[in-house]
């Protein structure tokens, strides 16, 4: 598997997780796919995901978006 991948799937599940914990826990857990969205928008812009630079760092294959 891919960066790319991996960060998809990861905020993937990051978004599901804090709308279900938002719903049926508190609503302060709607912040975390907040968050996540956030952190997608400016990286399609910037470049930068801090989930990337660790995978890199972990040695998995770079992909097309964050090689």
């Amino acid at each position: 598997m891919v960066i790319d991948r991996v960060v998809f799937a990861f905020a993937g599940v990051m978004i599901i997780l804090g709308l279900v914990l938002g719903l049926k826990v508190h609503m302060y857990w709607l912040g975390l796919p907040a968050f996540v969205g956030l952190n997608m928008f400016q990286a399609a812009f910037t470049g930068f995901c801090p989930l990337a630079i660790i995978l890199k760092k972990m040695g998995v294959k770079p992909g097309q978006a964050f090689s």
